[in-house]
């Protein structure tokens, strides 16, 4: 059947109202907030744009940090998020304030500390209380990539030693290759992503192992080697300090690894064994912000991430294409929406129509126009009677007026009952749905006529020699399953000859 599917489930995010508050509350920017508007002239800053070391101490009491370097590191984190998210900006010192030849005014001298700007709040920060929703997401998006960068930066005990002459950092000395860090972390969240918003998900914490080992342990991989297993304790450690960088920001709820469970060997740390209680290895639970932020940056890197809302604007065709292979809760939602916004007058005659076609999404397309039609209720049923005598919307108005108890429905024609047979199956096996109620509905279409697969050979329907051969794969009684396999190679044969 058709291989074009989305590469992921389609998500169902919160509405932007929802999820600019959330980005407000997140602790990491409603700190560089505040610092933002404790800033001013007189808060003097680094060559880089950084806050001055004698400033950090006034910048942490102002969060109501602890007065030790944790909280002055706290402090600094906030300040470069507010720096590049432009909540301030940082102007070129004036040429007349100070000594010329040293850049520094006398207070500088006396902290030791470089005046190389000055702080004014930056356009971003009244567009946090005073902007759209949207305006506020685009500052947390920017925040998050700053989040993100930290969070894959090298740890270092003296970055003077791996500065170069020409002020390059030489990464071979760190061990660090930042494209592997980089892409390691984006498919770790993309693990992430997937584990949240796959069907049947439940949005439960991940255990850190179990993420880590789906990035280490190979799929076809029994019993991993001890080599494999020192990897996943490497990689859980990695990521128990990105999580502890990430969790500020908002996309992430984690519960770290256990510090008990720590053991020393050189000067290396790995976990401890200890199978008892995995929540001590770290739980990681993604927000309905980080579904935001994730599935946004995924955008940015051309993967196809479907949000549930996406099509509401869309024609019946589009609607109806893009749902194709959706979850039926995310399908029926996503209907839902495209009529609240289409609305029901002429809505079902649109449908029908997206409906038609012989390509191999088409019985996907008709099962789903089906339970489209459902929601539209009983305006729909002048358009549906108007296709009765169509070969390929027929039957499926027969079944929606009959589901509904109307009155006068002719009865469909034995051709027009085999190709609805051929089409229903049709569209269960581009779904991928269960086995078990596939295998049901095989058994049963073709128990409701004698001499089934006498005549489904004959049907003319694109999808007939596929649908009789997975017929026969499935059918557990052993002659209708043969009977199934013959009738699809007189199908072929049938085909082959018409071509």
């Amino acid at each position: 059947m058709s291989a074009e599917r989305p590469t992921l489930p389609p998500v169902r995010l919160h509405t932007e109202a929802e999820l600019a508050r959330d980005a407000l509350a997140a602790p990491l920017l409603a700190r560089a907030a505040r610092l933002a508007r404790w800033a001013g002239p007189d808060t003097r800053v680094g060559a880089g744009g950084e806050l001055a070391e004698a400033q950090l101490p006034a910048a942490a009491a102002h969060l109501g940090l602890t007065p030790d370097e944790d909280g002055a590191a706290e402090a600094s984190e906030a300040w470069r998020l507010a720096v590049d998210t432009g909540l301030v900006d940082i102007e070129d010192p004036a040429t007349d304030t100070g000594d010329p030849d040293d850049g520094l005014d006398e207070d500088d001298e006396e902290t030791g500390d470089d005046a190389s700007g000055t702080v004014t709040a930056g356009e971003n920060l009244a567009l946090l209380t005073g902007g759209s929703p949207a305006d506020v997401l685009a500052i947390w998006l920017d925040g998050l990539e700053a989040a993100y960068a930290d969070a894959t930066a090298p740890v270092f005990d003296d970055f003077a030693d791996l500065v170069g002459e020409d002020g390059s950092i030489d990464f071979d000395a760190l061990d660090w290759d930042p494209e592997a860090e980089a892409e390691f972390l984006d498919g770790v969240l993309g693990n992430l992503y997937l584990l949240t918003v796959g069907e049947g998900a439940d949005g439960a914490p991940v255990p850190l192992p179990a993420l880590a080992a789906s990035m280490i342990v190979p799929d076809d991989m029994g019993e991993p080697t001890d080599d494999v297993l020192e990897q996943v304790s490497d990689a859980m450690m990695r990521l128990d300090d990105q999580f502890r960088v990430l969790e500020p920001i908002g996309i992430v709820e984690y519960h770290p690894v256990d510090e008990a469970l720590l053991v020393e060997e050189g000067e290396e740390t790995v976990p401890a064994a200890d199978e008892e209680d995995v929540t001590r290895y770290g739980m990681v639970r993604l927000t309905p912000l980080g579904l935001y932020g994730i599935r946004a940056r995924m955008l940015e890197a051309g993967v196809d991430a479907p949000a549930v809302g996406d099509l509401v604007d869309k024609g019946a065709d589009v609607l109806l294409g893009g749902i194709a292979h959706y979850p039926e809760a995310a399908a029926r939602a996503e209907i839902e929406g495209w009529l609240e916004r289409r609305g029901t007058d002429g809505a079902a005659a649109e449908l029908l129509d997206a409906a038609r076609g012989t390509d191999p999404l088409a019985p996907l397309r008709r099962l789903h126009c089906q339970q489209a039609l459902a929601l539209v209720g009983a305006e729909a049923e002048p358009a549906v009677r108007d296709v009765l005598g169509d070969g390929e919307l027929g039957g499926l108005a027969r079944v929606w007026l009959a589901e509904r108890g109307a009155q006068d429905v002719p009865a469909p024609s034995e051709t027009m009952i085999f190709w609805l047979a051929v089409d229903t199956i049709a569209a269960q096996l581009e779904a991928d749905g269960d086995l078990d109620e596939l295998q049901a509905l095989v058994e049963g279409l073709s128990g409701q006529h004698s001499g089934f697969f006498e005549e489904a050979w004959r049907v003319d329907h694109p999808a007939t020699a596929e649908v009789l051969e997975a017929m026969g794969r499935l059918h557990s009684d052993k002659k209708q399953a043969k009977d199934a396999r013959k009738a699809a190679f007189k199908a072929r044969s049938r085909a082959g000859a018409t071509d």
